[in-house]
Formats: C-alpha cells, structure tokens, sequence
C-alpha cells in the first residue's frame, strides 16, 4: 500500500513540476527583447555670467532627435501579449549627477509596422509627446507600441524613427562648478 502511494505522490509531484516549467517557459519569450538607440551624447552648453547677481536660464533642451529608438518584436513576444501592447520605460544611472538637476524627455515621430501574415491588424506608438520626468533608478512608463488583429505565421512589429529629445532643469550657479553626468537606459516589456 505504502509503495502505491509513493508512487502516486511521485507522479503527482512530477505532473506538478512538468506544469510549473510549461508556465515558466513562455515566460522566458518576455526576456531578451531589444531597443536600438541611436544618436549622440548630449553636452549642454551654458552661457558664462558676466554680471554679478545673474543665474542660469535653468532649463536647456537638445535637438529634437539626440536619440533615436528602433526595434522588433518578434510573434512570440507578441502571442504572449495577446494583442496588447508593449511598454518603453526609462531611467537614468547616476553616473556623477547632482540631484538638484531634472531630467526630461519627449519623443516625436516614429512609425510601427506589422510584419508577416496579419488578419485586420495595426500597430501603433501612443504617448510620451509631452515631456516625462526621467527618475534615477526606477523606470517610468515613456511611451506605448499598441497592436491589434488576428496574428497569422511570421509576425512581428517593427517600430523606427522614435526621435527624443531630452532637457534638464535646475541649472544654477548654486550647484558646484563641475562636469555632470547621467546614462539613460531604455527598457521594453509587457503594458
């Protein structure tokens, strides 16, 4: 009898295990998914003070396509999505940064394309038109890849041309005269 339930507890733990790794699979799909971001570094050029009792303007903006986001999401990315949307959310790494300093940043153009076979389907980029605070070390939302239709064999969306534009507030002559510097870093995952 005992030998009977050791067997029945064996293959019910192993039916246990094999449904934990069919769920955890799939979720592997979400990893690995990659942003192209081209463009420059920005330096921001603040005029000298001549007259005593002057400050900054404060707020400088770069050109409006210092950075240039592209990219794919392949069909399994999107199957797991189930016809959702994918999220680009943004942060920036201290690298020698005053906190008094803001940064922001806004996109402009860019198009999203459906590749493969698609029944009804369109893909497009929604958001992040006005300027977004960019916080240290915990991503906000910057903009969404929505798509929608029956998704066939083959498919994937390909998203170009994402200009931003960055600008940073809180330039002063009471922060320290030296040379700051953050990283931004792009992330792309589910809405």
């Amino acid at each position: 009898m005992e030998s009977k339930n050791l067997y029945s507890l064996k293959n019910s733990l192993i039916a246990k295990c094999l449904f934990l790794i069919s769920i955890l699979i799939p979720l592997n799909s979400l990893n690995g998914q990659t942003i192209t971001v081209g463009g420059s570094n920005w330096t921001v050029t603040v005029p000298t003070i001549t007259e005593a009792g002057s400050n900054y303007t404060g707020t400088y903006q770069s050109a409006t396509d210092l950075i240039i986001l592209s990219g794919t999401l392949p069909g399994s990315f999107l199957n797991l999505l189930a016809g959702g949307a994918a999220r680009v959310s943004m942060r920036y790494n201290n690298i020698s940064w005053n906190n008094s300093l803001r940064l922001y940043a806004r996109r402009s153009g860019g198009s999203a394309t459906i590749g493969g076979l698609c029944i009804a389907c369109s893909a497009t980029i929604n958001g992040g038109t006005t300027y977004i605070e960019i916080p240290q070390a915990v991503d906000t939302a910057f903009f969404t890849i929505n798509f929608v239709g029956v998704l066939g064999l083959g498919n994937s969306v390909t998203y170009s041309g994402i200009n931003t534009q960055l600008q940073i507030n809180g330039v002063s002559v009471t922060l320290p005269a030296t040379t700051y510097n953050a990283q931004i870093v792009f992330t792309i995952g589910p809405n």
